[in-house]
């Protein structure tokens, strides 16, 4: 049996996918079971709950042998750290009463250089509370997603522009949400593998936010830019938003260290090298987001 957390996020989703095109037996654990699409429902068990409640992880995971674990985020937490401990220690106690030998995590990258750098600093104390189980464990470590762009898809649609708080011309991997799910999966479904072991996920180039921009115009058929925000204002535009002072504040941090450098201390290999491309990744799932045509060309 395989445990899927966050079964409606956006990489959980494909993993339980994935896995179902394997008639692999899964438990998921959803906080809102009408949300999963009925042909999904119909072949897995399900318990309701939240992954930060003990007897709702020792529930999934009584007699599964396997487990996908994400941390999902709270924009109005009060604390990054203390978020992630608190949808951390459940799992760590039922890997101890239970007999879960394996363990597939969504993480990041930056062990070992990263400091303070918000999200990213708490996804690295995530994998060393795994680790202290003794549990068969694979942290996939991800850059940013190319998904994310799809945040901006009005944006980019209206006004031909997308941001984020670092310079336009730092060269960065990312990695698209569907390569991620993919290794996943195959790492749920082989029960061969041990120990505990980082996977970077690195995608199959580095680009700087404006390589990206060019790409974009290219597939969408009009000029699009990128504008660097600075972090205060990035910061700030999500408190405006709703978001809580610490989780903006993270953010905020985590980008720092990413332009400091933390994603691109781990050196792409063959193992590292994801297949989607940027180009085929808006090709595919951004130009049918924004219409053709769209756009006031501000």
């Amino acid at each position: 049996m395989i445990v899927i957390t966050t079964p409606t996020g956006q990489i959980g989703r494909q993993v339980v996918m994935n896995l179902l095109r394997r008639g692999a037996p899964l438990r998921l654990i959803a906080r809102d079971p009408s949300r999963l699409a009925r042909q999904v429902a119909e072949r897995v068990e399900v318990v309701q709950g939240s992954t930060d409640d003990h007897d709702v992880v020792n529930e999934a995971c009584a007699d599964a042998d396997r487990v996908f674990w994400v941390v999902p985020p709270n924009p109005a937490a009060g604390s990054v750290e203390k978020h992630f401990r608190d949808f951390t220690r459940p799992l760590c106690d039922a890997i101890a009463s239970s007999g879960v030998k394996r363990v597939v995590a969504v993480s990041s990258l930056g062990r070992g250089v990263a400091r303070n750098a918000g999200q990213v600093s708490a996804s690295l104390a995530m994998d060393e509370a795994i680790d202290s189980t003794g549990v068969h464990y694979r942290a996939l470590c991800a850059p940013g997603f190319m998904d994310n762009a799809l945040w901006q898809a009005e944006l980019i649609r209206t006004q031909r522009v997308f941001r984020a708080p670092v310079s336009g011309g730092l060269k960065l991997p990312t990695c698209a949400t569907r390569d991620i799910a993919a290794v996943a999966a195959d790492l749920l479904a082989d029960d061969s593998w041990s120990g505990q072991a980082r996977v970077p996920l690195l995608g199959p180039e580095d680009l700087s936010h404006d390589e990206m921009a060019h790409i974009m115009s290219e597939v969408l058929g009009r000029p699009i830019r990128f504008q660097q925000l600075p972090l205060e204002t990035y910061k700030a535009t999500l408190v405006r938003s709703g978001m809580s002072e610490a989780w903006a504040q993270g953010l905020a941090d985590m980008f720092r260290g990413i332009q400091q450098g933390i994603h691109n201390a781990e050196l792409r290999t063959s193992a590292s090298a994801t297949p989607t491309g940027f180009r085929q990744w808006c090709e595919e799932v951004l130009r049918p987001a924004i219409p053709p045509g769209a756009g006031s060309g501000r």
